[in-house]
């Protein structure tokens, strides 16, 4: 997940920077800042009952950005980090599309229609990321012998 970077004794800025230059640091990126202008749009409507999608997936977002940043997801094998990340995105992506179309059929005040529109906006960017992670993930396979082990 996470691409060269800056040397081992580098600062913690240059890791940021350079984990923000790869594709997969700036997707992170803009998730972070679409969630959180969804969370301010949701947290300026008059139902504010929408915030827990945007809190989590904004938290979550943040985590695996500084964890591949400092490339922890190399240091700690103990969990399938490129599963995670892609279970990660695709459940966002699914549960962003989905409060923002019930959020748009329910209607509601300015601020409310402008969460969910950037709410959508946030699910498709989830999917895209779910999407460019999965191929990361198959494993290639080679062929079985066809030969037997007695050479008969």
């Amino acid at each position: 997940m996470s691409d060269s970077g800056p040397e081992q004794g580098a600062s913690c800025t240059s890791f940021v920077k350079a984990y923000i230059r790869t594709r997969k640091g700036a997707i992170l990126a803009a998730e972070i800042i679409i969630c959180l202008i969804v969370l301010i749009c949701y947290a300026a409507s008059n139902t504010p009952g929408y915030l827990g999608v945007a809190i989590t997936e904004l938290i979550f977002a943040i985590i695996f950005f500084f964890l591949f940043a400092f490339r922890y997801d190399q240091q700690i094998a103990l969990i399938h980090w490129g599963w995670t990340d892609f279970i990660r995105a695709a459940v966002g992506g699914g549960l962003f599309i989905i409060l923002s179309i019930v959020c748009l059929i329910r209607g509601g005040d300015g601020p409310g229609i402008a969460g969910s529109v950037f709410g959508l906006l946030a699910g498709i960017l989830f999917a895209y990321d779910a999407f460019i992670t999965f191929p990361s993930l198959r494993k290639t396979h080679t062929q079985a012998a066809t030969e037997s082990p007695d050479n008969i």
